[in-house]
């Protein structure tokens, strides 16, 4: 009999700027199938859409070409292997032209299709009416891009028409991973648990060594940062894939790193929607079967929703940030006190000139653990860094007090050393809407010829909830363990809130966690980031394959990656902020000893 078909694909970046020591480390790897890079964030389509208008201009980033892909042809040709990108971003068609020139010109026969039918930016006027999805918001002016989320048929029908390498615009970034195993396995529209489940896989492989050991809470048990591996899925055609990564490499593949990374950026985990299926991951199951391999099976699916997620990047002002090294006794305190008065000078400014006040300031001591809230356990700190954010309308306002603030170092403080850093930069806002499928038609263009790829239909249906678990006995002696002890955490943003993924270390901790981290007393760990010093809002949803909790903190960003002021606008920091989080627990079930990580 047979053995059951494997593709091997590696995932090659996590944005368009990952590490160059990918490709050639999966390269080396061997027996990959397939080479996936995941190019496009919101932050990457709004730097795009400035960069369109440049000249000359600018519509995807250079490093596919540069750095990812066009040094390695020579290679990828020699191991057959196909390359699915979303590198196209702003032009696929530009950037297939270009791979094609460069294919020819080093005498190698690799064909190049391209994937488009994202882009609406010239249906912009048309879409006016719509809001946004998330927090009711008008239709925004001074737009710079805007596009669908497309899935993963047209990327399978471009590989089944025969090329070897697809460059695509905005799609699902599940879906460069999602579209070859359609076209391997032959899976169909219907097919949703399988959907759900080449989905999973492409939402892990997607940010590379994120999985494999990168951002870890148990950071001490990942060996080598400097030779961490990159992903490698070994992806079976009943939807099942192990997670693995090149032999003799850094980092750590374990249910730690692999249930840290399905739960990124994930808000209900039996309602992760995407463009091809609804999904369900709250009972997906994680098998440590060796070193570095844990398989990942247990995925569902229910049918695709009438719409497709449209995303739109605009002009949001301008802002400026400095950066102050303030040294000596009460730095924390002088600081503050600074960066008020610096403000306040600004201000008296642009009165006199009759410009318009900045639409927010912000000062941030880095040093004295700004991030913590109440929690902080640093105080007194005698060497600090300001840094300073004001917003304005205008380049010529926030120009303004970049120029001002620099009198603090002859001004103020005694200790105020030389600006570390000082910056205009053009600020970037987030819109986000749903759009009837049958208003976008994906196009697949090769050999000379394009098609379109139907988006079909949908349907509404209701995902499954799972109740929290409550602990069975409440008369054991108990004791208290903070949070990292009894559980990995990670974080990401989605705009204005982000959500935190807490997975016990064991399935028995998980009622007791539960019992402790309530929504209430979440929001009440984090309200130092509520933009009125209240308890936040917040969401709980529980993945019981996982032994998860999966928060989403609402209203805690001030606009996420592109708009907020703070340390940690990405949200990547804050499963820390909550790790020392106080849990009662039977005494009997705590761990002997604090894990390595709180040493």
């Amino acid at each position: 009999m047979a053995e059951p078909r494997v593709i091997r694909i590696g995932g090659g970046s996590a944005y368009f700027a990952d590490s160059a020591h990918g490709v050639p480390q999966l390269l080396a790897a061997g027996g990959l199938d397939y080479l996936v890079f995941d190019y496009l964030a919101e932050g990457s389509m709004g730097m795009l859409g400035r960069l369109r208008r440049a000249d000359p201009p600018v519509r995807y980033p250079a490093d596919f070409l540069n750095v990812h892909v066009g040094p390695y042809l020579h290679e990828i040709a020699r191991q057959k292997i196909k390359v699915v990108a979303n590198a196209g971003a702003l032009d696929p068609l530009g950037l297939a032209q270009a791979l094609e020139a460069r294919i020819a010109a080093e005498g190698l026969s690799l064909t190049v299709a391209a994937v488009t039918g994202d882009e609406l930016i010239d249906r912009v006027e048309q879409l006016r009416g719509q809001a946004d999805m998330f927090t009711g918001a008008p239709f925004p002016d001074g737009v710079l891009t805007c596009n669908a989320y497309l899935g993963g048929f047209p990327i399978a029908a471009a590989l089944g028409a025969g090329a070897d390498i697809v460059v695509t615009g905005r799609v699902v970034d599940s879906a460069i991973v999602l579209g070859p195993l359609i076209h391997e396995f032959g899976w169909g529209q219907s097919d949703h648990d399988l959907l759900a489940a080449g989905t999973l896989a492409g939402h892990l492989l997607e940010c590379s060594t994120q999985i494999t050991g990168g951002t870890f809470t148990d950071w001490r048990a990942v060996e080598s940062w400097e030779t961490i591996g990159f992903p490698i899925g070994e992806c079976h055609s009943d939807g099942s894939v192990v997670i693995t990564k090149p032999e003799g490499s850094g980092g750590l593949v374990s249910v730690g790193t692999v249930a840290e990374q399905l739960l990124y950026e994930v808000s209900d985990p039996a309602d992760y929607v995407v463009a091809d299926v609804s999904c369900d991951f709250s009972e997906v199951r994680l098998e440590q079967q060796g070193p570095n391999r844990v398989r990942v099976s247990g995925a569902k699916g229910r049918p695709r929703t009438p719409f497709l997620k449209a995303s739109v990047t605009h002009e949001a002002g301008w802002r400026a940030v400095g950066y102050q090294p303030i040294i000596g006794e009460e730095a924390g305190a002088k600081a503050r006190r600074q960066g008020e008065a610096l403000f306040a000078r600004a201000r008296a400014l642009l009165r006199a000139r009759n410009m318009a006040d900045f639409t927010e300031t912000e000062a941030l001591v880095i040093g004295e653990e700004a991030s913590f809230g109440a929690h902080a356990r640093v105080q007194g700190a005698r060497e600090v860094i300001l840094k300073m954010t004001a917003d304005h309308p205008s380049p010529e306002g926030a120009g303004l007090f970049a120029r001002e603030q620099a009198s603090g170092i002859s001004t103020m403080s005694v200790g105020t050393g030389i600006n570390i850093a000082t910056s205009v930069l053009p600020l970037t806002g987030i819109f986000a809407f749903l759009l009837p499928r049958g208003e976008v038609e994906p196009t697949v263009t090769y050999g000379g010829r394009s098609w379109t790829v139907p988006t079909g239909t949908g349907e509404t249906t209701a995902p499954a909830v799972h109740p929290v678990p409550v602990p069975e006995r409440t008369d054991e002696e108990m004791t208290q363990a903070d949070l990292i002890r009894l559980a990995w955490g990670r974080s990401g943003d989605k705009g204005s809130l982000f959500n935190l993924a807490v997975i016990a270390r064991d399935p028995a901790y998980l009622p007791w966690i539960a019992a402790a981290m309530t929504p209430e007393a979440v929001g009440d760990w984090y309200r130092h980031f509520s933009p009125d010093g209240q308890p936040l809002d917040v969401d709980l949803y529980c993945a019981p394959g996982l032994n998860a909790l999966n928060f989403v903190v609402r209203n805690s960003l001030d606009g996420g990656i592109l708009r907020g002021k703070g340390l940690d606008p990405a949200a990547k920091g804050m499963a820390q902020v909550i790790m020392r989080f106080p849990v009662a627990i039977p005494t009997a079930l705590a761990p002997a000893a604090p894990q390595d990580v709180t040493a």
